[in-house]
């Protein structure tokens, strides 16, 4: 794997638009991330660890550092922002540290061109092998990754009350 590259997207499109987040996307971007982790937390643990002011304001912190090292990738439907992607390296090891779709545009496809888009941005930089973490109860979101080609990590399984998946990053065609 290559280190210390910054992993910059340049535009992809197919039925939509995959793009690198800019500035003026935070505020999309921070609300999708709030409406899709209470889809998958909700129930499992409690509301204030992702649905207080105090969260927000974290969350929206996370995403305009991120978005500030060109690490982001938003898809965009009829103007507005549908899904967001994250990735960067964690460690000397690239990580998918966020992939969010909005509930309303589930199973359309945004989330596999999304995820397209950033094994694309790896092959460019030479990056051989990926990681994850997904949350244990999140079941949707892990068979998601399993038809992408994510695996358990054999190593290293579990982190907490969540999974820790790998993915080997095919060659480019």
């Amino acid at each position: 794997m290559r280190t210390g590259r910054n992993h910059r997207c340049p535009g992809y499109v197919s039925s939509g638009m995959i793009r690198i987040a800019a500035a003026t996307d935070l505020d999309a971007i921070a609300a999708l991330h709030a409406q899709a982790r209470a889809t998958y937390y909700r129930g499992h643990i409690p509301d204030e660890a992702f649905d207080s002011p105090a969260e927000h304001a974290r969350t929206r912190t996370g995403w305009e550092n991120a978005i500030g090292r060109g690490a982001v990738l938003c898809a965009i439907r009829d103007g507005a922002v549908e899904g967001v992607a994250a990735f960067g390296e964690r460690e000397g090891v690239m990580t998918l540290s966020q992939l969010h779709v909005a509930p309303g545009r589930w199973r359309s496809g945004v989330g596999s061109e999304l995820h397209a888009a950033v094994v694309a941005a790896w092959q460019r930089d030479g990056v051989t092998t990926a990681r994850l973490e997904v949350f244990e109860k999140n079941e949707r979101a892990q068979a998601f990754y399993t038809h992408h080609g994510w695996y358990p990590d054999p190593q290293d399984p579990h982190a907490g009350d969540h999974l820790i998946l790998r993915f080997a990053v095919p060659p480019a065609a």
